[in-house]
């Protein structure tokens, strides 16, 4: 079936810009000007598969869009578009729940890249039994590759789709240390030069829902100046 996509975009001709480019590669879209009337329109239908979101928009802020529907929705990829270039902006974007962004101004090329690779992402189902468990184990972390469900210590976690493909790239390579940019390519789908701190952002909130204490973790470690390491139970202080 064909992916469709909300478009919350204020500036009309970037919106118009984006639906063009969307439909150019296979996706249907929908526009909405205002923040206000699409957080109605997300509360009342689910009929989405990936949200673009601007920050800075009329009635409501895509910060404020992309909280709410985090509180019930954590799998719908959600990208964002800023016009604010500081890292401080662009991080605060990721800790409310959005899986990547984009900030203004930006090919439309490297918008389809970054759109495939969220649908890519999250639409991507395990290997064969042959080839991938259906279920990684390790000490009270527990992952069903099939149903998308982590548990630790018996109690559900919910991940974003972003988050949940992070922490399964790590569960199936324990112990081996990962460069930010390794895991820009491997889990994102993409490189370019300036954007590791996205990985940072999602470590941090993968800690935040994993980890029984976040500053001093368990599972997910920083190996300082290389990038972060999984650590098996066996290995656990």
């Amino acid at each position: 079936m064909t992916k469709k996509v909300l478009i919350v975009e204020d500036d009309v001709d970037i919106a118009r810009l984006v639906q063009l480019h969307l439909r150019d590669i296979g996706y249907k879209s929908d526009i909405i000007n205002n923040g206000a009337k699409a957080l109605e329109l997300l509360c009342e239908s689910q009929d989405y598969d990936m949200l673009i979101l601007d920050i800075m928009l009329p009635g409501s802020d895509g910060l404020l869009i992309c909280e709410q529907v985090r509180k019930t929705d954590q799998q719908t990829p959600i990208l964002m578009l800023t016009a604010r270039s500081s890292e401080y902006d662009r991080v605060l974007g990721l800790d409310t729940g959005a899986d990547d962004y984009l900030t203004k101004p930006f090919s439309f090329m490297e918008l389809s890249a970054r759109v495939k690779a969220l649908f890519r992402r999250s639409g991507a189902q395990p290997d064969s039994a042959e080839k991938q468990p259906q279920e990684i184990e390790l000490g009270e972390l527990f992952i069903d590759l099939r149903s998308r469900r982590v548990t630790v210590s018996g109690k559900q976690v919910e991940l974003t789709a972003r988050e949940f493909d992070l922490l399964t790239h790590f569960a199936r390579n324990p112990g081996q240390v990962f460069t930010r940019a390794q895991l820009l390519k491997d889990v994102w789908g993409y490189h370019h030069d300036g954007y590791e701190h996205t990985v940072n952002t999602h470590i941090n909130r993968l800690r935040n829902k994993i980890e029984p204490q976040p500053d001093n973790p368990d599972y997910i470690l920083t190996v300082w100046g290389v990038g972060y390491q999984l650590q098996h139970p066996s290995e656990q202080r």
